[in-house]
């Protein structure tokens, strides 16, 4: 039987941007595989089905590694910066 997954939606608020991703340990943290949408407000956002965990993210805003400012969880990272940290438990 496939572990439960729980939707979970990423949005970050972004109006002047051209383009943003979602990377994180749930997708080896790549900066291609999850792009996301504008809506009318200029928020972004992208909807993922993840299992139950920890998982550690960032947003690509521009180019730019971005913690997520709706996400007061985060953890230090090899790069001497933050992820934010979301626990499916």
């Amino acid at each position: 039987m496939a572990a439960k997954r729980k939707r979970v939606e990423f949005k970050i608020l972004a109006p002047q941007a051209e383009k943003v991703l979602l990377a994180g340990t749930f997708n080896q943290w790549s900066s291609s595989t999850d792009p996301m949408r504008r809506d009318s407000t200029g928020t972004w956002k992208k909807i993922k089905l993840l299992p139950h965990g920890r998982h550690e993210y960032k947003f690509i805003v521009d180019g730019m590694w971005t913690l997520d400012p709706g996400c007061p969880d985060t953890v230090p990272n090899q790069h001497g910066t933050q992820n934010n940290l979301i626990d499916l438990s």
